[in-house]
């Protein structure tokens, strides 16, 4: 699989959660760290856990397993990392917070449409 389609199953994933306002960031061009960044907002704990739950469902069904993940115990915040995409859940507060698009703001946006 590429990264491109491995994106897109992380991005269908969160949708099917009722993951809110999915950004696709791609840093590849800016960083080492990876390729594209995934972020989502949940309306609850819960949510960000039953979210990072399914991406992760949907990309062990492909043989794909995260190389790490943080957050699991506050929920607030829950990262996966999948070596060339990172995916990152957060509750609506800790997103405003954090505001990782806004430490990003010179990388370039993805329509999910675009990828692969």
């Amino acid at each position: 699989m590429t990264v491109e389609q491995i994106t897109k199953v992380v991005y269908d994933a969160i949708d099917d959660k009722l993951g809110q306002d999915i950004s696709i960031i791609n840093i590849g061009a800016m960083s080492s760290l990876c390729d594209y960044f995934v972020i989502a907002t949940a309306g609850s704990q819960r949510q960000v856990k039953a979210i990072t739950d399914n991406v992760e469902d949907e990309l062990t069904k492909l043989g794909i397993e995260p190389r790490g993940k943080e957050g699991h115990g506050a929920q607030n915040w829950i990262l996966l990392d999948y070596g060339d995409v990172m995916v990152h859940v957060f509750d609506e507060e800790s997103r405003e917070y954090y505001k990782l698009e806004k430490l990003w703001a010179d990388a370039p946006r993805v329509d999910v449409d675009t990828l692969a």
